[in-house]
């Protein structure tokens, strides 16, 4: 198991949010497994409420992790999105967002939970839905947002000026399939 701890682009600090973290683990070369927990007032942020486990796009522009996966060199990778709802979205781009036909993908599982010091949100990605290749790159990210609805970016390494979660200068976590 891997840990990694995500940042907040400097033009978009949360001073709510003391940390997010996040457990990756690759289960039998088959799953793979990411544990995000978001530290700090979970009641000064906006949580988007249960609703049925489906693809829904646009869940970046409220509260949800992300998890960018590039195969070897790429240049094509997918991205997917998890949202505390149980939503969750999938893409699959050819190049630096070029999307390609979505195809069929599998759902991911995720699973949440809350109190009032931390949000944990555990999606599990079926082997299916993840690129070919023994090697992964991931950009592991989140939007948080807080009750006054501004947005805050956080990623494991922001490169350029402006939050861009798919430039794959963000992409700095080496992963094996077991």
């Amino acid at each position: 198991m891997r840990h990694a701890r995500l940042f907040p682009h400097p033009d978009t600090p949360c001073l709510r949010v003391e940390s997010i973290d996040v457990s990756i683990e690759v289960q039998a070369g088959v799953d793979l497994r990411l544990t995000y927990t978001v530290s700090g007032d979970i009641a000064s942020l906006l949580i988007p409420p249960a609703a049925p486990p489906q693809r829904s796009d646009g869940l970046w522009q409220h509260t949800c992790f992300e998890a960018f996966v590039l195969a070897g060199n790429g240049p094509g990778y997918r991205e997917f999105n998890f949202s505390p709802s149980g939503e969750w979205a999938a893409y699959i781009f050819c190049n630096y967002r070029d999307g390609c036909a979505p195809g069929a993908m599998p759902a991911p599982a995720i699973a949440c939970r809350t109190s009032a010091n931390a949000l944990e949100l555990t999606a599990m990605l079926p082997r299916l839905a993840l690129p070919d290749g023994r090697r992964w790159t991931l950009g592991l990210t989140a939007v948080i947002e807080s009750v006054d609805e501004k947005l805050s970016y956080w990623a494991l390494r922001h490169p350029v000026d402006k939050p861009d979660f798919h430039h794959t200068g963000g992409f700095a976590l080496e992963v094996e399939r077991a």
